[in-house]
């Protein structure tokens, strides 16, 4: 993979969709993952579309604490799964 994006805020979050749709354009493999507030942005369906089909996990603790109501569109995981993408990534992108 190119590119992990580490979501941890809401405002990251409304950065992604850009950055998402602009690696697929440059064919550049990208994944992300979403913790703390950052998995508020997954319930963004622009966000969504923009990821497509490329790997997303949510920390499974962080969207039973802010997204609780809501099912989660993406996989769920752990900080030891983030820890293996950061581990796969040639870059990694926090925001």
């Amino acid at each position: 993979m190119d590119i992990l994006f580490h979501v941890t805020t809401e405002a990251g979050a409304q950065l992604l969709a850009p950055l998402a749709r602009a690696c697929r354009r440059g064919h550049h493999a990208f994944a992300a993952f979403f913790t703390h507030e950052g998995v508020r942005g997954l319930l963004d369906a622009e966000l969504q579309a923009a990821l497509g089909d490329a790997r997303a996990v949510v920390c499974e603790e962080s969207w039973h604490r802010f997204c609780a109501e809501a099912a989660c569109p993406a996989e769920l995981g752990s900080q030891t799964v983030n820890s293996a993408l950061m581990g796969e990534a040639k870059k990694v992108v926090s925001l």
